[in-house]
């Protein structure tokens, strides 16, 4: 009769695990890693912990005042206001911008140069991609892109006004109204006004404009011109007549006014000169305001308003390459059958991808949504360089104002509170995505 194969028990104190390594050395393999994990992560979270309890001399117990500053501080209300803000857009935009650029760029042949265009972000680190989006936002649109481009869309549909400076000179015939001027006289037909003006500096006149003119009499309207009344050069010059070196204002609107009522306008050509019927006979002229109004200048991007969402858009432009990644992987192992089948059905590409894809992908999307979170949670970097000075208070998180306690304001004891409650906070998303990785598994 043959032996029996089955290898005898090991002896109680040598027990070895799966692989037939003992115990003991696989401790002793792990420790390095444990006493690092002890020293980076246990013990500054218990340290913290107990920190939290004290006052900011940390010689005074103060049990759970620093936790009720986290709800009655006006700077942590508004951190965590906004951190609420942060967890529902931020995560949210970026998995929506990652699933449709995996979508859409699936089927195209240039789609993995637009996925690496689209990723390249992440190689930029948060400091670095908060001083390009300090300046990207920059109030003025020379230096600044997005109001560069807000403006030039602006001025598309509305175009600025070319005079915003100008203003009556010396023994001039206008005097200030509504924003604007209007003649100290009242005009007649047969009469030609002079309408001098100055503060324009020469390279802000208008493109078209001419070698200002005196606008030649007709008997049965009003004529005249609106011009530049400076020639460079002391002394030289006629003040209140037309000069050869001055230009006329070009889409100068005149109104004629009668009893605070327009009754006649016009624009002054390319060379200044203008005309009005004989029904502004005994009007006064005026320059509306809006030929003096001051150039579009933008959005306040980093102002209390905006400050937030223009920095959660930085965030998205950085994370939603690494959310399109990920999802194309979950992408490219849905089953092509399904796909197919589908559209045999009749269903059409919007129902395949609402009513198949997605909820295909509902796995994939609901651990970059969650893993999003988790580093929302403690985003710090991109607020604390792109908020200016002004605005930093609105744009305020958790994470910047626990910089700002610990280390601006003196107070430990409040910074160790909301380190402690920020892990509260993330305990639960984390316990979230590791239950949804372990029924993954199970599968």
């Amino acid at each position: 009769m043959a032996a029996s194969s089955t290898t005898a028990p090991a002896p109680p104190g040598r027990r070895r695990s799966v692989t037939g390594t003992r115990r003991g050395v696989a401790v002793l393999f792990l420790l390095p890693a444990l006493v690092l994990l002890g020293a980076l992560v246990v013990y500054p979270i218990g340290y913290s912990l107990i920190r939290s309890f004290y006052n900011a001399n940390g010689d005074g117990f103060a049990g759970f005042d620093n936790y009720k500053a986290i709800f009655t501080d006006d700077g942590i209300r508004t951190a965590l206001k906004n951190n609420v803000i942060w967890v529902v857009f931020a995560p949210t935009v970026s998995t929506a911008l990652g699933l449709i650029f995996a979508v859409l760029t699936e089927r195209v042949r240039w789609g993995t140069a637009f996925k690496l265009v689209v990723f390249m972000p992440m190689a930029i680190s948060m400091l670095a991609a908060g001083i390009i989006f300090r300046l990207v936002y920059d109030q003025d649109p020379d230096k600044g892109v997005a109001n560069a481009v807000w403006v030039g869309i602006h001025d598309t549909f509305a175009q600025s006004s070319a005079f915003p400076n100008a203003h009556p000179g010396r023994e001039s015939p206008l005097k200030p109204d509504q924003g604007g001027f209007i003649t100290t006289a009242t005009v007649h037909t047969g009469q030609t006004v002079a309408l001098p003006l100055v503060g324009v500096a020469p390279d802000q006149m208008p493109d078209g404009a001419k070698k200002a003119v005196a606008a030649e009499a007709d008997p049965a309207k009003i004529t005249g011109t609106a011009w530049q009344d400076f020639t460079r050069g002391e002394g030289v010059g006629k003040l209140g007549a037309p000069d050869p070196s001055e230009l006329g204002y070009d889409g100068m609107r005149i109104e004629a006014v009668k009893n605070g009522t327009v009754v006649a306008s016009t624009k002054a050509a390319a060379d200044g000169t203008f005309t009005l019927p004989a029904s502004a006979d005994g009007a006064r002229l005026r320059l509306p305001a809006s030929n003096f109004e001051q150039p579009y200048n933008g959005v306040d991007w980093l102002g209390p308003s905006l400050v937030t969402p223009a920095i959660i858009g930085s965030y998205v432009w950085m994370w939603a390459g690494f959310a399109m990644v990920l999802i194309a992987a979950g992408l490219a192992g849905v089953p092509r059958e399904l796909l197919e089948a589908a559209r045999v059905d009749g269903a059409t590409e919007w129902q395949v991808f609402r009513k198949v894809t997605v909820p295909l992908l509902a796995p994939v999307l609901a651990v970059v949504t969650v893993t999003l979170m988790i580093n929302v949670l403690k985003v710090f970097d991109l607020v604390y360089i792109i908020a200016p000075g002004s605005s930093q208070d609105d744009a305020n998180v958790l994470a910047l104002e626990l910089y700002r306690k610990g280390f601006s304001e003196g107070q430990p004891g409040i910074a160790s509170a909301i380190a402690v409650f920020l892990l509260l906070l993330v305990i639960p998303v984390m316990w979230f995505n590791v239950r949804r990785l372990r029924r993954e598994e199970r599968r």
